[in-house]
């Protein structure tokens, strides 16, 4: 039988010591002058990401490309997202950020792209068409689809928090729904659930105390580690807790490599604290 993802998410975290997730978003605009010196954008994409995980690799379990920014660069993108993972070393899971939302035969080629040809732990998932978008994705053994909750960017309450069913805000619905999807299923399935909004936080987390949370918006959208983790972190349900700007362009000078180091082990030692 497979190893399931929270095992080998909390084992990895044990060893590790850190609930780290790496947001691998890389725009180019950004990169340090050293990396725009006239060479191809998937040249300088994959120098900028290779040694963005190598330098932050010890303070992370875990890394998620963003599928936006690769498939930017055009036909080559998923070639360099490809090299990039392959050189994220065996103790941090890859996490495909695709926020895929489709159903029938394409929401299956959509699971096969990420967990059959791409190799990824888990990937991510809108909930807007129902069981049919996420239900590909959760027939594939050791991994984790997590599905949108209630989201970090000041948008979510139009829909998220505005609109309710059954009497209950939209958010809480859909993560009562992806609880029962993720029942008896070969996949594990899990939320993603913004760390700008604690209370949210808080109440999803009473509702589904063993489901893995996927947390972004610490760093540049404001959440706060300590929040976080008082919310979110049980010993029944793992967290990953996410940044990716905060860290990736901690500095734009040629020593961006150590400020995203030590921004990694900030934040490391801010959840642990």
């Amino acid at each position: 039988m497979s190893t399931s993802f929270s095992t080998r998410l909390r084992r990895l975290q044990s060893q590790k010591d850190t609930a780290v997730c790496v947001g691998l978003d890389p725009d180019p605009a950004r990169f340090p002058p050293a990396l725009q010196d006239g060479r191809l954008r998937t040249d300088a994409v994959r120098a900028f990401c290779t040694t963005i995980v190598e330098a932050t690799a010890p303070y992370a379990c875990a890394f998620k490309p963003n599928f936006a920014f690769f498939e930017a660069l055009g036909p080559a993108g998923l070639t360099v997202l490809d090299q990039v993972v392959a050189t994220i070393p065996d103790d941090c899971l890859v996490l495909g950020d695709a926020k895929r939302g489709d159903i029938g035969h394409s929401a299956r080629f959509y699971a096969a792209s990420i967990y059959e040809e791409l190799g990824l732990d888990a990937c991510t998932v809108s909930p807007y068409l129902g069981r049919d978008s996420a239900t590909p994705f959760l027939e594939h053994e050791s991994t984790c689809t997590f599905v949108l909750a209630r989201t970090s960017n000041d948008g979510a309450e139009d829909l998220q928090e505005a609109c309710t069913c059954d009497g209950l805000p939209l958010y809480r619905h859909v993560a009562q729904r992806v609880k029962d999807w993720g029942t008896g299923a070969a996949g594990e399935a899990g939320l993603v659930v913004g760390a700008t909004a604690p209370a949210a936080l808080h109440d999803l987390r009473s509702l589904c105390p063993s489901l893995p949370f996927l947390i972004p918006g610490v760093g540049a959208q404001g959440g706060r580690p300590s929040a976080v983790m008082e919310a979110a972190a049980t010993e029944e349900g793992p967290v990953l807790v996410n940044s990716s700007r905060s860290i990736l362009y901690a500095s734009e000078d040629p020593d961006y490599a150590a400020a995203a180091a030590e921004a990694a082990r900030t934040l490391r030692d801010a959840l642990n604290g």
